[in-house]
């Protein structure tokens, strides 16, 4: 039995195609920064030093006004709701838009690590950062040489 080209196709394309096609990461939006809504949530970055935890959230275009920053326990809980409306009437043509735009990232800190009373926060050039300070007694000590008796 020989294989029939037809259109420079051969009958194994359309399998290979359709599998490359929907076996891709285009509907898996659990590894996208998409939320159940399709709409985008901001990149974090979270680094852990001796002292600290550091969080940089990406929210460009925002004001440090729009953002509201809640502990309730040991989850910390960064959200902002911001609406736009515009409206503009020129030569008898009315326009009028509306956006609003939300989000919500929680994080649970480990417990009895962070000191949650020092907890900073600052917004600059589009990045929210947040520095979580570390409890005395969890902070990475300095290597210590041991001596044997």
């Amino acid at each position: 039995m020989s294989l029939i080209k037809r259109n420079g196709l051969t009958p194994t394309t359309f399998p290979a195609l359709f599998d490359d096609f929907f076996g891709r990461e285009l509907f898996n939006w659990g590894n996208n920064n998409y939320s159940a809504t399709s709409t985008t949530v901001p990149s974090v970055n979270i680094r852990e030093t001796g002292d600290n935890f550091e969080v940089e959230m990406a929210a460009p275009g925002m004001d440090k006004t729009d953002f509201k920053i809640e502990l309730n326990g040991n989850t910390l809980t960064i959200s902002s709701q911001k609406e736009r409306e515009q409206e503009t009437d020129h030569e008898g043509y009315n326009r009028r838009e509306f956006s609003y735009q939300s989000f919500q990232r929680s994080f649970v800190l480990p417990k009895d690590v962070v000191d949650v009373e020092h907890i900073a926060a600052r917004y600059e050039n589009g990045l929210l950062h947040l520095t979580i300070p570390k409890q005395e007694q969890a902070k990475q000590k300095a290597p210590r040489l041991i001596e044997i008796a």
